[in-house]
């Protein structure tokens, strides 16, 4: 029987918090898997929900949450650092909180993504066992010279990246040559 979401609020820097929700395996869970949303839509998203809730019925413990600017009602992403501050505070409370976490996994959808893959490049002894990427955000529409990929060696643990063949951000065709670089070979 599936476990209903449960909300943790972490706090931030500055004295802002955000909220994370906790979408229980409906089994004993084999691992945790906090995923991020993309820029424009939030952790309630019907994406965000309906596949944190499919993982979690797979016997994954999955975590969602809001960036703090999302969270505040702003339309407009932070930079960089805030956002890899606001997912390190998750990631944190997440270790702490469940012993799934043991077997921790980090993602998300786009710039949640991206964002979880610069968090992971930046810090090699995070304890996570690797990464999910719906949508992986490699360029800008339109634009794809201007590559997000110069971290990616960095990463260095197992990825999935999930991509569709219409993204506008990059398709599958442009990902293979920069997945083929990287040590362990992500699955494309």
């Amino acid at each position: 029987m599936k476990n209903a979401a449960r909300e943790l609020h972490i706090p931030l820097e500055a004295g802002a918090s955000t909220t994370a929700i906790i979408y229980a395996a409906s089994q004993p869970p084999r691992a945790a898997l906090v995923l991020a949303h993309g820029a424009g839509a939030n952790q309630r998203s019907v994406f965000m929900v309906e596949f944190a809730a499919t993982l979690a019925g797979l016997g994954l413990d999955v975590i969602t949450f809001n960036f703090s600017y999302m969270e505040a009602g702003r339309r407009m992403p932070d930079r960089s650092p805030v956002l890899e501050t606001c997912y390190r505070a998750v990631v944190e409370l997440v270790a702490r909180e469940l012993t799934s976490a043991r077997r921790l996994f980090i993602g998300g959808k786009s710039m949640g993504g991206r964002i979880a893959t610069q968090v992971a490049a930046a810090d090699p002894d995070l304890a996570i066992a690797g990464l999910v990427l719906l949508g992986y955000p490699l360029h800008p529409p339109g634009r794809p010279s201007s590559r997000r990929d110069a971290h990616l060696p960095s990463v260095g643990r197992p990825m999935l990246f999930v991509q569709g063949s219409r993204d506008g951000f990059g398709t599958p065709q442009e990902l293979e040559p920069v997945l083929d670089r990287l040590s362990p070979r992500p699955t494309l």
